[in-house]
This record gives structure tokens, C-alpha cells and sequence, in this order.
């Protein structure tokens, strides 16, 4: 008995030996040791101060210097973890033997955090398809991104280029795969390219996509309209519908003259304090400037009009009291007449196949209109409007020139401020000088102006509005048979063209 309860005390005092040596690391005790050493930046060797230093199982902890330098003391001799660790930095570990009364030496290189990072994919182009056509004006970009490190967010790029010029557009911080270009233009081609970036490494290229938009609609009419209280050009069909926006609301545009020929449209800008001519598309694209030396200029600029030549190779412009001649392309600038009397010439229109211009004069005041025919050599030739008290004017010549449309307020009514009352519309007859009243079935109170013969010339494209100076202007179309049938085309518009 006796001898059973003293091997069950050997067993136990065993037992928790055992249990005690297996609960924890242990240090030897025999003695203590250092280690010292260095942090430098990988693959510049730059010291990096305030890196915490530390061991496992835990001793002490210390931080570099400023020459990255560190010393651990009384490290009791064994086995141990040794550890450098900065934010922003990769924690780096180093297995060490502690020796009794010896001075270990480490040296770490620290690389950035992100050092480990992939780069993230380059971007799949989904839509639209590579070298679409017939794209509208708004066009959805969808790609496809991803990156190898999943806890990395994406943030992408486009790169817009075009094929009619040089002009690059760059659309930043998109956060989503899919990204809505607006206000393009017709039959254009479009270059695409997203560009991925994780905030960490170089951004990556996706490859080149390109789609072409659909070509323009046929809109034969121009006019303006007032946007932010600049006069803005636009376009439309002969049912006043597929409605574009030909020039930006931030500039005043305005008399917009529309050539089938050449597919151009000229116009008026504001450059300035000064007023010139201007070409663009029909599309509103490759706008450019045609006068410099001299700008288009006359007792109000709201009044004043301008004329193409028949071929669309020149252009002719009032300035004051002279008419001028010029190039499409901004050349050969020409004096071609000049009032005897200094009136100012207003409006023009040429018909180069009988080589007659019509002109409208008025003095200062917009008044004592004549409306007369010259020939390219300046010689007067036919004497239509003159004598005549009130306002005058929207010359435009019959396509074989034996016709002449313009508008005349009948009540003769003058004041400063260019108001008028009654103004009518009517055909001269070159051949027998008769004239017709085609306004006579219009509303009460209102005015016909601004008219154009239509295309075919069995109508006419007009302006009408109150007389009260104020208020909208809307574009209507009527016979020149059936005068009372009139119709509205375009709301709240002027200055129309149809060609």
C-alpha cells in the first residue's frame, strides 16, 4: 500500500512538470545579449526613422533614429522573432539567436505597403461594338473592369478623340463601368479608350475602340432663337420637327443664310464690340471665321443681312454705307458700292443669273427706306420702294430674279425705338412693276416679316408677331396663292431661311 501511494506521488510531481514546460515558451537565463543595427528604405538605403522595433516573445521595444539606427539591450540569450514595423510600410521579420554577452547585428529593408500590389486589368470595351455606325448623339460607353487584388477600387478614365480634328477629351474619376457621351455631332467618327487606375500602381490602357455617328437629318430651314439672352442658330425639317442646335448658347449668333450647294451656313457673331461673318456645317461643325479688316455694320444689327453668290463662292455684307465683296474662305475682300447720299445699306440679296443685287437704304434712323436693283457694276437699274414713310425691308429675290419679296409697314408709322405697327408682305413683278399684297388676310395688331421664298417658291417662310414689340415671334408658312391659309411651323423663333 505504501508503495502504490509513492508512485502515485512520482506520477503526479511528474504530471505538472510536464504541464508547466509546455504552457509557454521559455528563456534561457543563462545570460543576456544585444542586438543593434539599421532601417533603410529598399533600393535607396535611406534611413527611415521612427521604425518600431520589438521581439518575440517580448523583451523590449524601441524605435529608430533619425539615421534609422536602433539598440536592444539585456535581451536574455535564446531564440527569438525580430520585428520592424512602420505604418505604411511592410512589417518585416527576422528569426535571431540572443547570445550571452554578445552584440547582434541586423540590417532591415522596409518597402511601401503597397509593394505587393497588382496592377489592375486593362479594361474590356463591351459597347458600342468596335466600329459601330450609325450611332445617335448620345452614346452609352460600357466596359468591363477588374483587378487581381480584390480589396483595390477602380476608377477609370475616357479618352475621346475625333476624326475631323484635333481636339482630345478627357472624362476623369469615373467611378461606374459605364459612362453616357452627350452632344455629339453627325457623321463623325469617335476613337475610345478607358484607362484603369487602383491608386497604386500606373494606370493601364485599354485597347482602342471607334463608332461613327448617324448623319445628319435633312433640315432645309434655319433660325434663331434666344437662349440665356444670347441668340442661339438652329435648324429643323419643313414640318418644323428633328429641331438641332446649331451654335453654343454662350455666344449671340444670329441672320443665319443657309447654302445647298456648298452644304455651308452663314451667319452673324458677335466678336467683341464688333459683328462678323461666320461659316459653319450644316451640322454646326467647322464653324470659322470669314471677315476681320472689315465687320458687318449698319443702324441695327437686328435689321442687317447679308447674301451668298449663287455658287456659294462669295459672300456680300453692308458696312455702313458701302457693300462689300468676299471670299467664302476669308479672301479677296472687295469694295463693290457705296450710297451717293451716305444712307446705309441694311440688306442684300444677289441673283447671279440676271446679275442683279437688290439693296435696302435707310438713314440712320432706319428710316427713308429705297429698296432698288443694281448691277455687279454698281449701276442703279430698277427703283422698287422709295418715298415711302415707316419701316422696310426682308429683300429676297425670286430664284430667276423676276421677283422680289419684302415687307413694308403700311401704317408708316415711325418712332426711336424702330417700332412697327402694320408691316405687310409683297411680290414686285420685275417684268410688268405690279405689286401684291399677300398679308392682307394676317391677324389684326400683328406683323409679317422677315420672309424668304420657299424652295419650290409656291410659298413663303415668314415671322409673325404682335406689334407690340415684345412679344414671341413665331415662324409661319402660307401660300402665295392661297394667302388666307397660313400656318405656324416654329414656335417662339425668327430670323428664318429656307433653302
Amino acid at each position: 500500500m505504501k508503495m502504490i501511494k509513492y508512485i502515485i506521488k512520482i506520477i503526479t510531481v511528474f504530471t505538472i512538470f510536464t504541464m508547466a514546460s509546455c504552457s509557454e515558451d521559455t528563456i534561457d537565463l543563462e545570460g543576456l545579449g544585444a542586438v543593434r543595427g539599421s532601417v533603410v528604405a529598399i533600393g535607396t538605403n535611406e534611413p527611415l526613422e521612427n521604425v518600431k522595433i520589438s521581439t518575440n516573445p517580448s523583451t523590449s521595444t524601441v524605435f529608430t533614429d533619425a539615421n534609422g539606427e536602433y539598440l536592444i539591450e539585456n535581451i536574455p540569450s535564446g531564440d527569438y522573432s525580430l520585428s520592424a514595423q512602420k505604418e505604411g510600410l511592410l512589417a518585416q521579420f527576422e528569426g535571431i539567436t540572443v547570445i550571452a554577452d554578445r552584440e547582434l547585428e541586423i540590417v532591415f529593408e522596409m518597402d511601401i505597403e503597397t509593394a505587393g500590389n497588382r496592377p489592375p486589368d486593362a479594361a474590356i470595351l463591351d459597347t458600342p461594338a468596335d466600329n459601330s455606325i450609325d450611332q445617335p448623339l448620345e452614346v452609352d460607353l460600357v466596359w468591363t473592369g477588374t483587378d487581381p487584388d480584390d480589396d483595390d477600387t477602380l476608377t477609370y478614365t475616357i479618352i475621346l478623340r475625333n476624326d475631323e480634328n484635333s481636339e482630345v477629351a478627357i472624362f476623369e474619376n469615373i467611378t461606374d463601368t459605364t459612362y453616357t457621351l452627350t452632344n455629339l455631332s453627325y457623321k463623325v467618327k469617335y476613337f475610345w479608350q478607358v484607362t484603369s487606375s487602383d491608386g497604386i500602381n500606373d494606370p493601364v490602357n485599354s485597347s482602342i475602340f471607334a463608332f461613327e455617328t448617324m448623319s445628319p437629318p435633312n433640315n432645309r430651314i434655319v433660325y434663331t432663337r434666344s437662349v440665356n439672352g444670347n441668340s442661339v442658330i438652329f435648324s429643323a425639317n419643313e414640318q418644323g420637327g428633328t429641331e438641332i442646335q446649331l451654335t453654343s448658347e454662350t455666344k449671340n449668333s444670329f441672320r443665319p443664310r443657309r447654302h445647298v450647294g456648298t452644304g455651308k451656313i452663314a451667319f452673324l457673331q458677335s466678336v467683341g464690340s464688333q459683328t462678323h461673318l461666320f461659316i459653319m456645317n450644316e451640322d454646326g461643325s467647322q464653324m470659322r471665321q470669314v471677315t476681320s479688316q472689315v465687320s458687318v455694320a449698319g443702324f441695327n444689327l437686328g435689321e442687317i443681312d447679308f447674301s451668298w453668290s449663287d455658287n456659294g463662292s462669295k459672300l456680300l455684307f453692308p458696312n455702313q454705307d458701302k457693300l462689300y465683296s468676299i471670299n467664302a474662305d476669308g479672301s479677296g475682300l472687295a469694295l463693290i458700292y457705296q450710297t451717293a447720299n451716305g444712307n446705309l445699306i441694311s440688306e442684300v440679296d444677289q441673283n447671279d443669273n440676271n446679275n442683279i443685287i437688290v439693296l435696302k437704304t435707310n438713314n440712320l434712323d432706319g428710316y427713308e427706306v429705297e429698296i432698288f436693283t443694281i448691277n455687279t457694276s454698281g449701276t442703279l437699274l430698277e427703283m422698287v420702294l422709295s418715298g415711302a414713310t415707316g419701316a422696310a425691308g426682308s429683300v429676297n429675290l425670286s430664284i430667276d430674279g423676276t421677283k422680289l419679296l419684302y415687307s413694308q409697314d403700311v401704317s408708316g408709322f415711325e418712332s426711336s425705338d424702330y417700332r412697327q405697327l402694320d408691316s405687310h408682305l409683297f411680290i414686285y413683278d420685275f417684268d410688268d412693276s405690279s405689286i401684291i399684297d399677300i398679308s392682307i388676310e394676317k391677324p389684326p395688331g400683328t406683323n409679317d416679316l422677315d420672309a424668304r421664298f420657299s424652295p419650290n417658291e409656291a410659298s413663303v417662310i415668314f415671322v409673325n408677331t404682335s406689334n407690340d414689340g415684345i412679344s414671341q415671334k413665331n415662324i409661319q408658312m402660307m401660300s402665295v396663292v392661297e394667302i388666307a391659309n397660313r400656318a405656324d411651323l416654329i414656335t417662339d423663333a425668327s430670323m428664318v431661311d429656307w433653302e
